[in-house]
């Protein structure tokens, strides 16, 4: 089957023809040496991937996937963007690599452009590497600002995966890795869906919510935390839209303080129609970390956006921490050239408008026809579709954290989305839908369409 014959929609302009024989020399040399993450290697068969272009990638067979997953949430501007790409080789040409001591125009700039679009005074910028090593960091700066040690994190999060990254990470990824959890505490933050405060309302959940969270604090010690973190929009934990408190964290942490650490890794850069999603609720913290959409994956990137508070502790005293490629110039002249790219295109406008006038509207009829979907939630390009065996129960669709035969209604879900062209982001009993922020209204629908009747695989399950 050739690309312009693909059962999975219109071919795209200049897509190869079919080439087998390299996608399985490509798939050899992936099972015999790279040793992929989260996987128990024999049990995995990873695709051989021919190209991207957009939103769309495709496989050595010619079959084409419409990426519903923006890879791990992160081409928010889709694949292989011409002016990225320009701009990479651009940098290269001119100037590869340096170290991080140094003043470089790329780096320079990028952290210009950052800080221009960050909230309050969010405005000195430490790079690193990817969204794990900012948490670390992050971290770093809130025990020497501070002097403390505790610091709380969300049971419904994840963080990354370095050692105090993982620690902070709610999700149950971290259980391998709690050897090395001191100074962690652990609360839950709301999600009225599935409440752990038998709320009956937002306003209930966000009030009792902020109780609880201040009461953690007083038995662990208000003298002994250095931080509160939270992903503004939880991503991979299930894309809850928080109730209108983070206002309320926010004061938590002035009357004893505490650090408010907002990690925007996922939910960041146009993801939730803004450029930030703490712009959503109008919250500033005190630190940010960032990567992905930051430019768009091209090159590793990520980073802690500081405000002047926690700077002015480095300002005549070290910081204890340092990447060798902090600030790669490669990675920073991708990120200058995705944030004028996304001025220019109005890529954060895209979000913003098509997620509430085509994507929210479709997902709720989606809702209506399915009787699989418990709840619809999100924002912008970020969105999430909760899977359950009863509607009124709210019982998933999978018990949590399920594996082999107990995860084989998700395993069914995802292999018929797949049939059908779309790529999805599923976790534990959720399908996220979150394409490119680049997305046509057209793409959208060819999206829905496929989703729709992968749905119907998992209504099979319900009772």
């Amino acid at each position: 089957m050739t690309p312009q014959s693909s059962q999975h929609g219109s071919p795209l302009p200049g897509l190869p023809e079919p080439d087998p024989q390299t996608g399985a020399a490509v798939k050899a040399a992936d099972r015999a040496h790279v040793f992929h993450s989260w996987s128990a290697q024999d049990l995995i068969d990873p695709l051989a991937v021919a190209g991207a272009q957009g939103s769309y990638f495709w496989d050595y067979e010619g079959n084409r996937f419409l990426d519903f997953s923006s890879g791990l949430v992160f081409t928010n501007i889709g694949y292989q963007h011409p002016k990225v790409v320009a701009a990479i080789q651009e940098q290269a040409g001119k100037l590869a690599t340096f170290a991080p001591a140094f003043a470089v125009e790329a780096r320079s700039e990028a952290a210009r452009l950052i800080a221009e679009r960050t909230p309050g005074d969010l405005d000195k910028i430490f790079f690193t590497n990817g969204g794990a090593e900012a948490v670390e960091n992050a971290v770093r700066m809130a025990r020497v600002h501070t002097g403390r040690t505790k610091v709380l994190s969300a049971y419904r999060s994840y963080h990354g995966s370095t050692a105090a990254a993982i620690n902070l990470t709610g999700d149950p990824r971290r259980w391998a890795s709690d050897n090395g959890s001191a100074g962690v505490v652990r609360f839950w933050a709301p999600f009225l869906y599935r409440t752990p405060f038998y709320a009956e309302n937002e306003a209930q959940e966000c009030e009792r919510a902020l109780a609880h969270l201040e009461s953690t604090i007083a038995y662990e010690g208000p003298q002994a935390v250095a931080a509160i973190i939270l992903e503004t929009i939880p991503g991979t934990a299930g894309i809850m839209t928080p109730p209108p408190g983070l206002q309320g964290v926010r004061e938590i942490c002035d009357r004893y303080g505490i650090v408010f650490i907002l990690d925007e890794v996922m939910a960041g850069f146009g993801r939730a129609g803004t450029w930030f999603a703490a712009d959503l609720y109008d919250v500033v913290p005190d630190l940010m970390t960032f990567a992905k959409g930051v430019n768009s994956g091209y090159v590793p990137l990520g980073g802690v956006a500081i405000s002047g508070k926690i700077a002015e502790t480095f300002a005549k005293r070290p910081y204890p921490g340092g990447l060798t490629y902090s600030g790669h110039p490669l990675a920073c002249a991708a990120a200058v050239a995705t944030l004028q790219v996304m001025e220019e295109e109005g890529v954060v406008e895209n979000a913003a408008r098509l997620g509430a006038e085509v994507v929210e509207p479709e997902l709720r009829r989606l809702a209506e026809r399915h009787p699989s979907v418990g709840e619809v939630r999100g924002v912008g390009m970020f969105w999430a579709l909760d899977l359950v065996k009863d509607r009124e129960t709210h019982e998933p669709l999978v018990p949590y954290n399920a594996t082999g035969e107990a995860n084989a209604p998700m395993a069914a879900f995802g292999a018929a989305a797949k049939k059908r062209g779309l790529w999805p982001f599923i976790n534990m009993n959720r399908t996220h839908v979150v394409p490119p922020c680049t997305v046509t209204e057209e793409e959208l629908k060819e999206g829905f369409a496929a989703l729709d009747e992968a749905l119907t695989v998992a209504d099979e399950h319900t009772v």
